[in-house]
């Protein structure tokens, strides 16, 4: 080597993208628009109108039974929005930067938060119209505050200068709009009643519904807390949580006790407890993200499971 000379240094590779950029890429695959609808909720969508359904025509009610195909639109684009809304909010807060889950769209960088809004509003304009639907040819013309108040619900979760679910309120809203409302409101627009049934479903998947938020929230207990969101996984603490979580799984099945009375055919829909019971399990004991991921697959399977099961169960 000639005097005076340097040696050249082999050059420094940098990672391209923002820092949450790369914490997103360095905890796993990139984020898609199939992943940010959740498809993992969507069974919460789809079985309280599976059951509300079933509910009346179990008792052989007159009806407009497609009506079900439009709540099933409206129940389907109003968890599919919220997912995009909640991916908007929390990424814009910084809610989502250290999260331990999949990667989120917009805190990941990878698509601009106006998109993932826009998507998210398309979401809750096409949900709006399918209710319309619904509420010209019912002539229920009340239904339009129902539909603005889970509109509404579904925007403030996490957006907004205070949202609720920053204050730990999210699961209540899930029982009332993702069970009580969905269930009873999807029998009622078929046919114009809410029978005993329908109200026992709603119960039922309401607390499934809930159970899905509690298992998640408490996945990301120490992230939320550090940033401030107050959910009520945060507020009651890790074991409130795993108890609270094993309450709302075991309360549908006490519910199918009672329906079986009446319908034997509903006690078929305990054999969901072999997807229930595991899930139950992994929560109470679970000591990584991972574990509770899993039992959060399961209690949306759980979910599916039960409401199409149980809505066969009755319909016979």
């Amino acid at each position: 080597m000639a005097k005076g000379s340097t040696a050249r240094r082999p050059p420094v590779r940098r990672r391209p993208g923002s820092p949450a950029t790369r914490a997103s890429a360095a905890a796993g695959p990139a984020p898609t628009w199939i992943g940010g609808a959740r498809p993992r909720t969507l069974p919460l969508a789809i079985a309280p109108v599976a059951l509300g359904t079933a509910a009346v025509w179990s008792q052989r009610i007159e009806g407009r039974y497609w009506l079900a195909l439009l709540a099933l639109a409206v129940a389907l684009l109003l968890q599919i929005g919220v997912n995009f809304a909640n991916d908007y909010s929390d990424g814009v807060r910084g809610t989502d930067a250290h999260r331990v889950g999949p990667a989120r769209l917009t805190a990941s960088g990878r698509v601009a938060p106006r998109t993932v809004l826009r998507v998210a509003l398309v979401c809750f304009g096409l949900a709006a119209i399918a209710g319309l639907i619904i509420v010209i040819v019912t002539q229920q013309w009340w239904l339009l505050a129902v539909g603005a108040a889970a509109l509404a619900a579904a925007w403030f979760y996490t957006g907004g200068r205070r949202p609720y679910g920053y204050a730990g309120l999210g699961e209540v809203a899930v029982f009332l709009f993702f069970g009580l409302a969905a269930t009873a409101g999807t029998s009622f627009v078929i046919t114009g009643l809410v029978n005993d049934v329908s109200w026992l479903c709603a119960v039922a998947i309401g607390c499934i519904a809930s159970a899905v938020l509690v298992v998640n929230n408490l996945r990301d207990i120490d992230q939320d807390r550090a940033a401030g969101k107050r959910t009520l996984s945060v507020r009651i603490g890790s074991r409130g949580s795993r108890i609270l979580y094993a309450v709302l799984m075991l309360v549908p099945f006490v519910v199918v006790g009672l329906l079986a009375i009446v319908y034997p055919e509903a006690a078929l829909a305990l054999l969901v407890l072999l997807v229930a019971i595991p899930a139950i399990v992994i929560t109470a004991t679970a000591k990584t993200a991972r574990e509770l991921i899993i039992a959060l697959s399961l209690t949306g399977l759980t979910a599916l499971l039960y409401g199409l099961g149980l809505a066969a169960a009755l319909s016979v």
